[in-house]
């Protein structure tokens, strides 16, 4: 796998990590996309995102949810920010932004899946945006 600004430290600051900086409601581990460790800079265009995903059956399932805390860094571009949205068979069913310097928790994204059935890929995507 080529180590790329999502990868490249996966399990220390980046991926399902022992969390440093803030203590998750549930469990001892997070899953982090981009990096915990303030102060790490990498090249980044809009459009680029990391993502978890798992398969789920949504038959009989009305909504499913996340909790998200999203810590941006100071040294966004003008005109970027970084957003975080519940993707349901890739398509962003919820999305939060975060502006610069600024850290945001949502309690509750959610996303309707009353009108489905079956095995779709569900997930929380993390990405660069122009707003």
């Amino acid at each position: 796998m080529a180590l790329t600004a999502f990868t490249s430290r996966l399990g220390l600051g980046q991926g399902r990590i022992r969390p440093q900086r803030a203590t998750p409601p549930s469990g001892e581990y997070l899953f982090v996309l981009g990096d915990e460790e303030p102060g790490r800079r990498f090249a980044l265009a809009p459009g680029d995102y990391a993502e978890v995903t798992q398969a789920v059956d949504v038959t009989g399932v009305d909504l499913v949810r996340a909790a998200v805390r999203l810590r941006v860094p100071s040294g966004v571009p003008p005109g970027l920010a970084w957003e975080a949205s519940l993707v349901v068979g890739g398509r962003k069913y919820a999305r939060c932004l975060g502006r610069p310097g600024r850290e945001r928790l949502v309690t509750d994204l959610g996303a309707n899946v009353s009108k489905l059935s079956g095995v779709h890929t569900v997930g929380v995507r993390l990405e660069l945006v122009s707003p």
